[in-house]
């Protein structure tokens, strides 16, 4: 928090001066009109200014899942207890690590002590407290059930990181394989392989094979044009995630990668689980339908399947059940689209959902394994391929070189007997 320095006057017209800490100047300026003063100035004092470039940088600082989860929790457990929510948020704040996530408690509790609701407060960080959890929280505080509602926020946003860390642990071996392939590729072509057309000049190597010929000519175009092949790269890189920021680019990309061979599949998979998931917390939580699929919606993962489920929406909206319209997609499984009709009809969508939600986290793990397991082999043949391929290219003038020698010699020694 900011030192700031103010000028008021008070009811009976008075000047004041004083310092107080406040995470803005604006909120200062509020916090002195509630108690009464006319503000004339707030500014921050000479130590605040000495710090605001590193609250600038603080701005940009990503508040993690985990560390949205561990609040809620702790939150949850709080509320439970009886806390109100004001000193909540108050303890929360000052237990938090992360400096952007702290300021922003701070300027919730504000908010809440101005008479805000905590989902109104919240709402104004759209960058860290998405659709989902301002839904829940609302719905929570609707139906007066506000500390469940939290728990099942933090259990919900937990269950989310474990999947994600399962994701990331399965691609990232076969990530760090391949980066350190590529450098070693690269060290060899610009480093090593310069010394071996010295040594083939040297030796009067005349017409080298096609192999060694291809790899020479890739490390003499590292060496000279190697800047030119980088900024193509971040040229395409760039021009690709232009591309997929657009509605069509998105579209085309997603429709692709769940085309794409086994991890198509898993992504896929991931998809189905946190629909189904994220839906049953929100019904369970008390939230509409309508404006839980809306929700749902917008954070699948998936334009594909969010059109789908706004198509959904839309035909419950005329009086249609939920199943028929994700049937007709050709994105959700029978399996799921029968067990959300039985839900429906049942009036138990949202255990349904639930159910459907651990079969697919479970489908899931099954899957991240089996790709671990196939991985594996393929990056070491595909390792095992490239290594090949550079000692061929290096050694084979270098054994036609010598069988010529050998060959010369032995012809010469024929003669003379």
């Amino acid at each position: 928090m900011a030192t700031f320095a103010y000028t008021v006057r008070d009811s009976t017209g008075v000047t004041r001066t004083g310092t107080s800490e406040a995470e803005s100047a604006d909120l200062l300026a509020r916090r002195l009109r509630e108690q009464g003063f006319n503000v004339s100035e707030v500014k921050p004092t000479k130590a605040a200014k000495k710090k605001g470039s590193g609250n600038f940088l603080q701005n940009f600082q990503k508040v993690k899942v985990t560390e949205q989860a561990i609040f809620f929790r702790q939150f949850s457990t709080m509320v439970d207890a009886g806390v109100s929510l004001v000193r909540c948020l108050n303890v929360l704040g000052e237990q938090t690590q992360n400096p952007r996530l702290r300021r922003i408690i701070v300027d919730i509790q504000h908010e809440v002590e101005a008479g805000q609701t905590l989902s109104k407060s919240m709402s104004k960080f759209p960058s860290v407290f998405n659709n989902l959890t301002i839904g829940l929280v609302r719905a929570g505080e609707v139906g007066g059930v506000l500390e469940e509602t939290l728990q099942r926020l933090s259990t919900f946003l937990e269950k989310d990181v474990k999947m994600k860390n399962k994701v990331k642990s399965a691609l990232t071996y076969p990530a760090v394989t391949l980066v350190l392939a590529l450098g070693i590729v690269i060290f060899l072509c610009v480093k090593i392989v310069p010394t071996f057309v010295g040594l083939f000049k040297s030796m009067g190597a005349g017409q080298l094979p096609a192999i060694t010929q291809s790899l020479l000519d890739f490390s003499s175009f590292l060496i000279n044009d190697g800047w030119l092949a980088a900024l193509i790269v971040m040229a395409f890189m760039a021009a690709f995630k232009a591309f997929q920021k657009t509605k069509f680019g998105t579209h085309v990309c997603d429709k692709v990668t769940l085309k794409l061979p086994v991890v198509g599949s898993l992504i896929h998979k991931v998809a189905l689980a946190r629909f189904s998931a994220t839906l049953g917390t929100l019904l369970v939580s008390g939230v509409p339908i309508l404006q839980a699929l809306e929700t749902v919606a917008g954070i699948v993962g998936n334009a594909l399947l969010s059109d789908a489920i706004m198509e959904a929406r839309a035909r419950i909206r005329e009086g249609d059940q939920i199943g028929e319209p994700l049937r007709k997609s050709g994105l959700f499984p029978p399996m799921v689209v029968h067990m959300i009709s039985i839900g429906e009809e049942s009036g138990a969508l949202d255990a349904m959902l639930s159910k459907i939600a651990e079969f697919y986290e479970d489908e899931v793990e099954q899957a991240l394994a089996a790709l671990t397991d196939a991985i594996q082999p393929v990056l070491i043949v595909f390792l095992g391929c490239i290594v090949m391929y550079i000692l061929l290219a290096m050694w084979m003038p270098i054994i036609g070189l010598i069988n010529s020698l050998t060959g010369g010699g032995g012809s010469g020694s024929s003669g003379d007997s």
